[in-house]
């Protein structure tokens, strides 16, 4: 379901590209900053999979700790009050930065929504617990984060391609 909304959102996107109106996105150095440390968590999860699967706790808590938050830090760098698009480079009334607008904080959602399956993944890892549930609800964060990392990927790309219209459509099968 989450990967039909995104791609539902590449296609809206690729057809409001054809306007003349259109103009990308400016890139900013936080949003490569933040690819960098969404990349950082997912690689802390791929740890704490591999850990887990050895038998290796301590490790598995490590990562599991370094993936949260790492991902708090990209949110948090997602919504920086400092940031470019609230001191005026992003003007609301352009049909980029609505976009960008809506496909980050969708995608930010999404990884909220993460943080609570992983949360309580972590509030089980105290303690006493069933070994194989917990390498099963790693896995599935692990997944999810990968998942979440291949969309923000792409979508980055999309947001800030340039005018690309041409290559987007054909692969979004419309040319």
């Amino acid at each position: 379901m989450v990967a039909v909304l995104f791609t539902l959102l590449v296609i809206a996107y690729a057809g409001r590209m054809a306007y003349e109106d259109w103009r990308p996105a400016p890139q900013l150095k936080l949003l490569w900053a933040n690819t960098l440390v969404l990349i950082l968590s997912s690689v802390a999860l791929q740890w704490a999979q591999h850990s887990v699967r050895r038998g290796q706790m301590d490790a598995m808590r490590v990562g599991l700790l370094a993936a949260g938050a790492f991902t708090v830090v990209f949110l948090f760098g997602k919504s920086w009050p400092g940031g470019s698009w609230h001191d005026g480079v992003f003007r609301n009334d352009e049909p980029a930065i609505a976009f960008f607008y809506l496909i980050t904080g969708l995608h930010g959602l999404h990884l909220l929504g993460g943080l609570v399956a992983w949360g309580r993944t972590v509030a089980r890892v105290w303690g006493d617990f069933d070994v194989a549930k917990i390498r099963h609800s790693v896995e599935l964060c692990t997944l999810y984060w990968h998942f979440l990392l291949g969309v923000w990927v792409v979508l980055f790309g999309l947001l800030f391609s340039g005018n690309n219209l041409d290559i987007l459509l054909k692969l979004c099968g419309i040319r």
